[in-house]
């Protein structure tokens, strides 16, 4: 069977005043029907992976790929509109704050109905009955009244299960989710990642969970993949992350507080420069 995602020695750089930076270093992984997580810190290169799957970068990244590949298809080699035939239609991005990736001056129900129509052909009366389905999907209660609602009336909870709906209503196979909950509180990380996962799974999906939390990631995730400085240092079963070998991986464990720890001050991660070329 053919892997949703094939990635072989992805690179990407940015042309600075002092010469040309690699902020993604020879990444490769595969991706099939599960839940893959990406967890590393600011600036290690997790969410330029998966801007790169859609080819999101700006003008001025630099990417090279021996392989960049959904569903057998070259990424490298498609067309604006081969392109716009597969984002949203076939690979969804739900983004960090639904502040600003939601329009201010449009309804939630237009939002939503524009991602369904734009790839489906059907008539609006279809599409607002497909969009309140969604909703009621995302467990929004009352999905009739947050239809006509703006973005600015919700809360961010309810703004981030907005975004879900948004980018499921078109049907994908896969979908990357970058930092979906790191905005919200734990409570409603809980809730916001079971609707993620009931649907991914009732879907058959792929999905890419990018975070910053290894508790969370570990705890929902089939597989994960470490990133330092651009470069993939560990990949491991999400249900083996306690025994992971990699120094930086032992750090980032060995930093997390626990509830049933005493200790004077949290361990603090000590680099290694032999990190950046291993």
């Amino acid at each position: 069977m053919t892997p949703l995602i094939e990635v072989e020695d992805l690179r990407i750089s940015f042309p600075t005043a002092k010469g040309s930076f690699d902020a993604v270093r020879g990444v490769s992984f595969t991706l099939g029907r599960e839940k893959l997580g990406i967890v590393g810190e600011s600036g290690s290169g997790k969410s330029l992976t998966g801007r790169a799957l859609m080819r999101l970068l700006t003008p001025a990244a630099q990417l090279s790929a021996k392989r960049l590949a959904f569903d057998g298809q070259d990424l490298l080699q498609a067309t604006p509109r081969d392109l716009r035939r597969i984002r949203g239609r076939r690979i969804s991005l739900v983004l960090q704050d639904p502040k600003y990736a939601l329009n201010p001056v449009m309804t939630v129900g237009e939002q939503i109905g524009e991602a369904f129509r734009t790839h489906h052909r059907v008539s609006r009366a279809e599409a607002r009955a497909k969009t309140l389905a969604m909703l009621e999907a995302v467990r929004i209660r009352n999905p009739v009244r947050v239809h006509d609602l703006y973005p600015h009336e919700v809360s961010g909870g309810m703004g981030q299960r907005i975004m879900i709906a948004m980018m499921l209503i078109p049907e994908p196979d896969l979908l990357i989710a970058d930092e979906p909950t790191s905005a919200l509180d734990v409570t409603v990380q809980m809730q916001v990642l079971a609707i993620l996962d009931d649907l991914v799974t009732q879907r058959g999906m792929g999905l890419i969970f990018i975070s910053h939390d290894l508790n969370l990631v570990a705890s929902f995730c089939d597989r994960i993949l470490v990133m330092y400085a651009g470069r993939i240092v560990e990949e491991c079963r999400a249900s083996e992350l306690h025994a992971a070998t990699h120094p930086y991986t032992r750090g980032l464990l060995a930093s997390l507080p626990r509830i049933e720890e005493s200790r004077a001050e949290l361990a603090v991660l000590t680099r290694d420069p032999a990190w950046l070329t291993a």
